[in-house]
């Protein structure tokens, strides 16, 4: 599992929350909400590169990869 993936997945797990707390009508609680971003943290970057949108994993390959002590230091 790469840190793009990683960074998906948190990423989507915070969404879900915060989505899930703008719309508390529609809320299914923090478990409930992390699933669902966690879920769509992982299947809409695949999504995306079939469409040809490859964001962060495209522009790290682009680049060469992605050089995390760059982002640390």
């Amino acid at each position: 599992m790469d840190l793009g993936t990683i960074i998906g997945l948190i990423s989507g797990a915070v969404g879900g929350n915060v989505a899930g707390g703008m719309m508390k009508n529609a809320s299914m609680g923090t478990a409930g909400n992390s699933v669902i971003g966690v879920i769509g943290g992982f299947v809409l970057p695949m999504i995306l590169n079939k469409l040809g949108m490859g964001g962060a994993a495209a522009a790290a390959g682009a680049t060469g990869g992605m050089d995390v002590m760059s982002i640390v230091t």
